[in-house]
């Protein structure tokens, strides 16, 4: 595969990664309220569940969903219901940002699974391997997740760095609920969109 190839797919890979989606808000979330390298820790996991999801689609998970609709059914049903049970969490938040050590941010499992559950993730793997690979073309799908792997950590990882520059700005509480019941707004209106789209 040649260059003509790469910048396309890591175009792909950037637009996909660094729009707004339910990861992203969390990773914002995430680095208002807890230290970057907790932020990181999730960041990573998410990355390495995205990779994952992809190469598993690549390799044929998709055509075995088209085959057994039911289990398509289930992982969009699963998809919501975890994101709205996000969303609730968010907008019952305090608003009082953790002491040291005293509450705990989402890890390492949480993003991968997150991903795994995320309609984003399986609709920006399955359209990106759609439109720049063959079917089953092992080679060109590993080279497309191998680029998506620093793209896709490097664009969360901003997420999380946005949140910590506004983590200054959100001393009071009365801030830091307006921002989290903002953020809850929009995964539960993404999760509106699923259920009618």
């Amino acid at each position: 595969m040649n260059l003509s190839m790469i910048l396309p797919m890591s175009a792909f890979a950037l637009a996909a990664s660094i729009s707004p989606g339910p990861v992203n808000l969390v990773c914002l979330s995430s680095g208002t309220r807890y230290p970057a390298s907790q932020g990181l820790m999730f960041v990573t996991g998410a990355t390495l569940g995205f990779v994952a999801l992809f190469m598993a689609i690549g390799l044929g998970l998709y055509s075995l969903l088209i085959m057994l609709p039911v289990v398509e059914v289930l992982l969009r049903w699963g998809g919501i219901a975890f994101l709205l049970y996000l969303s609730i969490k968010l907008a019952m938040d305090s608003g009082h940002l953790p002491e040291k050590g005293s509450d705990k941010a989402p890890g390492f499992g949480t993003g991968a699974v997150m991903q795994w559950l995320n309609p984003k993730a399986w609709l920006a793997s399955a359209s990106g391997i759609g439109a720049y690979t063959s079917a089953n073309d092992l080679q060109q799908i590993t080279l497309f997740a191998l680029l998506y792997l620093p793209i896709c950590w490097l664009s969360l990882a901003c997420w999380v760095y946005a949140g910590a520059f506004l983590r200054r700005f959100v001393q009071q509480p009365v801030v830091l609920v307006t921002i989290n019941r903002t953020l809850a707004l929009l995964l539960a209106v993404s999760c509106l969109y699923l259920v009618i789209g």
